[in-house]
């Protein structure tokens, strides 16, 4: 472990280094980000602060990768293949949410989710043929073959985390944070199921998230956009699959979990009680502004829940 402990200091650094340049390029581009009316108004001052910073994560992800982590571990193409397709549809909806692009509103949720239906297929049907992977960890019970049944709960698991992981991304911090401590707990499992390379590359996205947190910390210098929230998805989702204790993500991300369910029960009771809201503001991290939170308040919060939730996967994940 100690091996890729030192890749995931590697990662950090690499990505601190080029942080700034990265920041500044972004800004003299002028890829400033657009504030939705619908969200807290207190966010309007954040109009115009630099998006896709997932270029400097994933790019940092992607290098270290290569030269530490990639010779002789052609398993690594899946996780890295998901977040390259995932970093494309990202990079092209973002250019839509840019303060020079106030007649397009980036790609409509049919075609997002559409293309995300896709790639969760072919991420389950290589996990499920390529890597031969078709079973389920299950706490206090052992380990279960689904067999064919497999495919279909693997595409739910790719399409539901990537979506719920990238509702979480509206704080400074708040995802970056939140990711880094699920991708460390399963950097852990994998250590404990012997699968040293997911484990190297679990903690090299750890270590490029530190970096990027350090410009994204309140107030940001940069965000993340879909750039960065849909490839932290897929791949999260990705690494839970090639461990078998898929069945933990909603504890390891129970943030992300609670992000998105928050989402679901505001619109169900929206119709069923015509027109009241359940929450003030959905997602939940607009919830708790509104009830009088700072913005630091909600996010080193749910940091807490979101640490707790991976100690506790890693409990359960030794319980198998």
């Amino acid at each position: 472990m100690s091996y890729s402990l030192i890749v995931g200091g590697v990662a950090f650094l690499v990505a601190l280094l080029a942080g700034r340049p990265v920041v500044g390029t972004l800004r003299a581009m002028k890829v400033g980000k657009q504030i939705s009316d619908e969200g807290p108004s207190t966010h309007q001052v954040k109009a115009g602060t630099p998006t896709m910073g997932g270029l400097l994560i994933w790019g940092t992800v992607i290098t270290v990768t290569a030269v530490t982590n990639l010779v002789g571990r052609q398993s690594m193409f899946l996780p890295l293949g998901m977040l390259a397709a995932t970093l494309a549809i990202g990079f092209i909806d973002d250019l839509g949410t840019l303060t020079a692009n106030q007649r397009y509103g980036g790609l409509s949720w049919r075609v997002k989710f559409g293309l995300i239906s896709v790639l969760s297929t072919v991420a389950a049907l290589v996990v499920f043929y390529g890597l031969d992977a078709h079973s389920v960890n299950i706490p206090w019970a052992g380990q279960y073959d689904l067999q064919y049944a497999y495919i279909p709960i693997a595409i739910a698991v790719v399409f539901g985390t990537t979506a719920a992981v990238s509702i979480t991304d509206g704080l400074d911090g708040l995802l970056g944070g939140t990711a880094a401590f699920a991708f460390a707990s399963y950097a852990v499992i994998a250590f404990l199921q012997e699968q040293v390379y997911l484990g190297t590359f679990s903690f090299t996205v750890v270590g490029a998230l530190l970096g990027f947190l350090w410009y994204n910390a309140h107030p940001a210098q940069v965000f993340m956009g879909d750039t960065g929230a849909l490839p932290l998805g897929a791949a999260l989702a990705t690494v839970a699959l090639m461990t078998g204790h898929w069945l933990l993500l909603p504890v390891v991300g129970i943030v992300f979990v609670a992000e998105a369910a928050s989402d679901v029960i505001q619109i169900v009771y929206f119709k069923v009680t015509g027109g009241r809201r359940f929450f003030r503001m959905t997602p939940l991290h607009h919830h708790f502004e509104l009830i009088g939170w700072s913005e630091p308040q909600v996010v080193m919060r749910m940091w807490l829940f979101g640490f707790a939730g991976g100690m506790v996967g890693i409990a359960l994940a030794l319980s198998v």
